[in-house]
């Protein structure tokens, strides 16, 4: 059995029952830092083998792991926060439990993306998740105008290096846009900035963002 875990976003305390049974019972857990995740195992007790599955080394370790599910090694996959998969490790992973028909099942629990979309109060009846935003602005500028036309919520995950340059482009060429900046979900600094481009450009310009953002869009209508 191959279970992906989800794993808090930022408060350790939201972490699930089955989660923390699941990583009690596995045989080998598999995470994107074993640095990062160390900490939170061994707050909740956790002493088992983990290795590092990382967008640099998966295509690699997923072969291996395949095997090891075959022989009856029961395996847990977690990322540094959230849901493994999603912009994270671990698609390689389920693909291949598809395969090589290796049974697999994936948990519920901590989304960024779903606590972003709730908590910025725009419509939650359609929504669409675009991941990371393009490096390269004119990429970027193409995504951005295309949600600020769409009829539904756009969600992107955005650097704190970059979210400025971001509204510069809405902020030219949709000032009113409505958006919202969710930054640090679940943490002690946690916020939501609501606002149009332009505001919220201004305001970042003389408030510098730090911390983990999502990046929402309101529907055009």
């Amino acid at each position: 059995m191959v279970t992906f875990v989800p794993t808090p976003i930022g408060n350790r305390d939201d972490i699930t029952r089955r989660a923390i049974d699941t990583l009690l019972e596995a045989d080998l857990i598999t995470c994107e830092d074993t640095r990062h995740s160390r900490p939170l195992l061994e707050h909740y007790g956790v002493a088992k083998p983990v290795v590092a599955l990382h967008d640099h080394n998966e295509a690699k370790k997923v072969p291996e792991l395949i095997e090891k599910a075959k022989e009856g090694t029961k395996i847990a996959v977690i990322t540094d926060a959230g849901m493994p998969a999603v912009s994270d490790p671990g698609y390689r992973l389920l693909t291949a439990c598809i395969e090589h028909e290796v049974e697999y099942t994936v948990l519920p629990g901590p989304s960024a993306v779903l606590t972003a979309l709730v908590g910025s109060g725009f419509p939650v009846h359609a929504f669409y998740f675009g991941g990371f935003l393009p490096v390269k602005k004119g990429k970027r500028g193409k995504a951005l105008l295309a949600a600020c036309e769409a009829e539904h919520t756009s969600l992107f995950f955005e650097s704190p290096h970059r979210i400025l340059s971001t509204l510069e482009i809405l902020a030219k060429e949709k000032p009113d846009q409505r958006v919202c900046v969710a930054r640090e979900l679940t943490k002690k600094f946690e916020t939501y900035h609501r606002g149009t481009a332009q505001e919220l450009f201004e305001h970042f310009s003389h408030h510098k963002a730090k911390g983990e953002i999502v990046f929402l869009i309101a529907p055009s209508s």
